[in-house]
């Protein structure tokens, strides 16, 4: 089993490391970053959709998704969206948004009348779809990282995509096991 922990720039130092341009500062204060972030956000994404394995979401993440390569990235090659973290199905870990930054994971959001979730929250995505049951090793990754995140910073609750945009967001889906996370303050369908 292998153990995350955080440094104190926001990294995990066992994750594979690739830089996303697409984040910026959190807040615009000299408040204490780690006392901000409060909420862990889960996804899943697939690139092309139900396709696994490929590069397609990291040069999303990179801003260098090709257009020719699939019909589906015509629509979405030029957004600017990001994530802190992306779990890949054999339970990889990649990490492209420092910790203290804010990735561009979220959207329009609200998490119990807060607004923006971006500002205050860790956004992780996990390598799946709403189609497919996600892989043990996922899981076993995504426990891990929720505990050094929760080591780290005063996190209140561990949500789905879904719970901060209803309407407008399904993931991390119907295949997500809820009971599969180690989050004693999951507060997914409150």
């Amino acid at each position: 089993m292998e153990l995350y922990k955080i440094d104190n720039h926001g990294f995990v130092k066992n994750a594979v490391q690739i830089t996303s341009p697409n984040h910026d500062s959190r807040v615009n204060s000299s408040d204490d970053l780690a006392k901000v972030i409060s909420l862990i956000v889960i996804h899943s994404i697939s690139l092309p959709p139900r396709q696994y394995g490929g590069n397609g979401i990291i040069q999303l993440f990179t801003n260098a998704l090709n257009p020719d390569e699939h019909s589906y990235y015509t629509e979405i090659y030029t957004h600017k969206v990001s994530s802190h973290f992306l779990i890949r199905r054999d339970g990889a870990l990649i990490q492209f948004v420092s910790c203290l930054q804010r990735a561009w994971h979220a959207g329009v959001s609200n998490w119990q009348g807060r607004e923006r979730c971006n500002d205050f929250s860790v956004g992780i995505e996990l390598e799946g779809s709403d189609f497919d049951a996600f892989e043990f090793a996922q899981y076993s990754t995504l426990n891990q990282l929720i505990h050094a995140i929760k080591l780290s910073y005063p996190i209140e609750a561990v949500v789905g995509h879904s719970d901060i945009a209803p309407g407008r967001k399904t993931d991390p889906g119907p295949y997500f096991d809820w009971l599969k996370i180690n989050s004693n303050k999951k507060s997914h369908n409150q």
